[in-house]
């Protein structure tokens, strides 16, 4: 269907809202929409074009989006001018040495465009008149994001300043600025992009007015270190990480994208047999930046509180007036913080909601060992990575390695992020189920002796902390669900089972092999399927607590009717329902919390 900025459609479709996060302190797709006061999500069933836009300015973004894709497959043309970074390849390596704020349009794309403009226009009388009218209609086609917003209000303020004389300072402008955006849309506040465009723009504007620098490169390593030092904590506080590397990096990287880079992306709209020197740009951008990525260490992960955050502005006012406690003071307050999470003596296991597959952690008391039981996967969609997710809640907590990820078997279901999260998280050694390697476990075992991880494979017991968790299924089978890890470990008095996907066959043996009765905390066999958790074994074993990890509406019908019935004398959790579900061990008493969606 042709569709186009600006067309009026018409849909038919299915209405539902959406979802909170199932797994804790990741992103919560219902209050991001919510903020954008989209309450309603629409599953699409049939589209028609009502009639096709006449309005100039999306006629204008269409052209220059067909002219775009005609001159540039990379998508950095589409990133560097429209603000669109979907069509962007690798840019997670960018996320990931903290620099992905060079492809967001902000007020440095203004400057540029400012100057370039003034320079073409000097002689002419209305250039100011002109360029206005330039700003608001590149803003109204890049649908202005908030850092457009505020570089293009913060500029008409300080016009209007200068014109009628009123000796207002620059960061009274900008606090005019903010108030005016928050008027308009008091949710603006809650726009990530808006407070990190404001704490830059503050950071320097107040430290320009105490510390003043001649030499030109140390006036941009001055900047880069000023902007970092403000946008420290908000990066910890949104993405619970923050890249000491990324400083040294901006110092090379920014003069390079904002000199060369990003002017050649505009010439080579205009004069596309320029084309081959902007891709030239882009290549060593990305050879500089895959390099820098390999640099893996000086990081620092934790989540931030607002309480956190005002005492770290403070300590930072501090240090900007000149304060000689501030880096005493701040070498505490971290050294405080990073403490803090080993003062926990509970011991945590959570079971996360990765739709239709298996995810549990088990976490020991002051910061100790942290142990991921499978990893989820879904084999329908393999650009989403779930894994992400718990990467995320990881870094959160400050953990910022794997003991040991332990898969129970070879399907996708429970296995399928495992490449995804040796290759994004640090995981000292991997354990296999018994059996053959399958070929999912062999690209894996590729994977981890190209990054030198030790596995094992068929073990019998596994040292967690004081701990141990023990294997109970060593025999094979020829099958890989009967091949699963079944794992049994005791933590304070408090027995925990995880069944992988064994069936009745793998029960019976462990049955007549075991005596694992009045368990705490059972990991549902296989979903819920009616291929295990028979009516012997869970009678034997007599859970308290039965965690089914299935998938909304799964193809499959997870959980069987007859397992639910099984499992009636204990209380059920479904990660479908009920989202991730934590146990909380602490004083000889077992706490439970949800993420529901």
């Amino acid at each position: 269907m042709d569709i186009d900025y600006g067309d009026y459609i018409e849909v038919e479709g299915v209405m539902y809202r959406p979802k909170n996060n199932t797994i804790p302190n990741c992103f919560n797709y219902k209050k991001y929409l919510n903020n954008k006061d989209i309450f309603y999500v629409m599953k699409a069933n049939y589209m028609r074009v009502i009639s096709k836009t006449r309005n100039p300015l999306f006629i204008i973004k269409k052209f220059l989006v067909k002219r775009i894709d005609r001159i540039d497959k990379t998508g950095y043309i589409r990133a560097l001018v429209l603000g669109d970074k979907s069509y962007l390849d690798n840019y997670s390596v960018y996320q990931k040495i903290g620099v992905s704020h060079l492809f967001a349009i902000s007020g440095m794309h203004v400057t540029l465009l400012m100057t370039i403009f003034l320079r073409i226009f000097k002689r002419f009388r209305f250039k100011y008149i002109l360029l206005d009218l330039l700003l608001i209609c590149y803003g109204f086609i890049i649908l202005f994001p908030s850092s457009i917003k505020r570089a293009l209000l913060f500029l008409f303020f300080k016009q209007f300043n200068s014109k009628y004389s009123l000796n207002l300072t620059n960061t009274r402008i900008l606090f005019l600025t903010a108030f005016f955006l928050l008027v308009f849309n008091i949710k603006t506040i809650y726009d990530p992009s808006f407070v990190y465009s404001f704490t830059c723009v503050f950071g320097l504007l107040y430290s320009d007015s105490r510390v003043y620098i001649r030499n030109r490169f140390l006036r941009v390593f001055k900047s880069t270190v000023i902007v970092a030092l403000f946008t420290l904590p908000l990066s910890l506080y949104f993405n619970y990480e923050y890249n000491f590397l990324s400083i040294l990096y901006n110092v090379f990287l920014i003069p390079f994208v904002s000199v060369i880079v990003y002017p050649l992306s505009l010439v080579s709209v205009l004069f596309s047999f320029l084309y081959p020197l902007f891709e030239l740009s882009i290549n060593i951008l990305r050879f500089l930046c895959e390099f820098f990525s390999r640099w893996n260490f000086l990081r620092l992960n934790m989540s931030f509180s607002i309480g956190k955050l005002l005492i770290y502005y403070f300590l930072l006012f501090l240090f900007l007036n000149k304060s000689r406690f501030f880096f005493l003071g701040i070498i505490v307050f971290f050294l405080a913080v990073k403490i803090s999470v080993k003062f926990d003596s509970s011991y945590r296991v959570y079971f996360f909601d990765v739709g239709q597959g298996d995810s549990s952690l088990l976490i020991s008391p002051f910061g100790g060992d942290a142990v991921l039981i499978d990893t989820g996967g879904n084999a329908t969609n393999m650009d989403y990575h779930g894994s992400d997710d718990i990467i995320s809640f990881l870094k959160s907590i400050s953990i910022t390695k794997l003991e040991s990820l332990v898969l129970t078997h070879g399907d996708y279901d429970h296995m399928g992020e495992a490449i995804n999260l040796v290759n994004s998280f640090k995981v000292e050694k991997v354990i296999f189920n018994c059996g053959s390697y399958n070929d999912l476990e062999k690209e894996l075992i590729k994977v981890l002796g190209k990054k030198k991880i030790k596995y094992y494979s068929c073990i019998k017991e596994l040292n967690v902390d004081k701990n141990k968790l023990y294997f109970l299924q060593t025999k094979e089978y020829d099958n890989e669900n009967d091949n699963s890890n079944v794992i049994y470990t005791e933590i304070d008095g408090f027995k925990f089972m995880f069944m992988g996907d064994a069936s009745v066959t793998t029960e019976k043996e462990i049955l007549s092999k075991y005596n694992v009765s009045n368990i705490d905390v059972l990991k549902v066999g296989h979903h819920g399927s009616k291929t295990s958790s028979s009516q012997s074994f869970i009678n034997e074993i007599n859970p308290n607590y039965s965690i089914i990890s299935v998938g909304k509406n799964n193809r499959y019908g997870h959980p069987n009717k007859e397992t639910l019935n099984n499992l009636t004398n204990s209380k059920i959790y479904r990660t479908d329902q009920d989202g991730s579900v934590m146990f909380k061990i602490k004083n000889d008493k077992l706490n439970i919390e949800t993420c529901s969606p």
